[in-house]
């Protein structure tokens, strides 16, 4: 059964303890750097927009899942050394703190993507 949420906070309050904290910090980390991306849910997740999908994230069994893109992933392989990653996710075990300057500087790099690509649409007309 797949359950619809009216918001983040709300889909957050679902869990306790590590797992409520972790997503709360993700949360927390991504408003501070783009309080005006709009919040949405897509594929099931909790969604920041701007100028299309930004990053999205959920909880999961052993850890925190955060979905940047694939770019997202690329430009920081180096930072992201130490962690389980595929083409367009981050896995932040639930034993570990979020590195959250690594997160804050992969969204504003995602806000600085998407706004080229919406830059260069509005271009092509």
């Amino acid at each position: 059964m797949k359950t619809e949420f009216k918001s983040i906070p709300n889909y957050m309050a679902q869990f306790e303890g590590v797992h409520r904290g972790l997503l709360e910090e993700i949360y927390s980390c991504i408003k501070s750097v783009l309080p005006e991306a709009k919040e949405s849910f897509k594929y099931g997740m909790p969604t920041f927009e701007w100028h299309g999908n930004l990053v999205h994230f959920a909880a999961m069994k052993n850890h925190i899942g955060f979905y940047p893109a694939p770019s997202g992933i690329s430009n920081f392989k180096k930072e992201l050394e130490g962690f389980t990653t595929s083409k367009g996710a981050i896995q932040f075990p639930i034993d570990k703190k979020i590195p959250k300057t690594l997160v804050k500087k992969i969204v504003l790099f995602r806000k600085k993507e998407n706004e080229q690509k919406a830059k260069a649409k509005i271009n092509k007309k």
